[in-house]
């Protein structure tokens, strides 16, 4: 697999996760999530469908969420997949 298709592949596996851990928390919009915890709506949207993030934002999305890295990486990431 090429190294530009393994980003890929993990940047949609981040989004989903992001994605699937707004809805658990009884957010049915995205853009409600981002606006509670200071995140550009529109960019938090791009991140959900799998677009590029830095690190920091990530970690700001994470505290959101209320969990640790380890937490977070948890579930939806396999080795084969990063």
């Amino acid at each position: 697999m090429s190294k530009e298709l393994s980003t890929e592949k993990t940047l949609k596996s981040l989004g989903e996760r992001i994605k699937s851990l707004r809805i658990k928390k009884g957010y049915t919009s995205y853009e409600y999530f981002a606006y509670e915890h200071n995140i550009s709506r529109a960019q938090f949207g791009r991140y959900e469908r799998g677009e590029d993030l830095r690190f920091s934002t990530l970690l700001r999305i994470i505290d959101a969420f209320d969990m640790t890295l380890e937490e977070f990486f948890s579930e939806g990431f396999s080795k084969s997949g990063i």
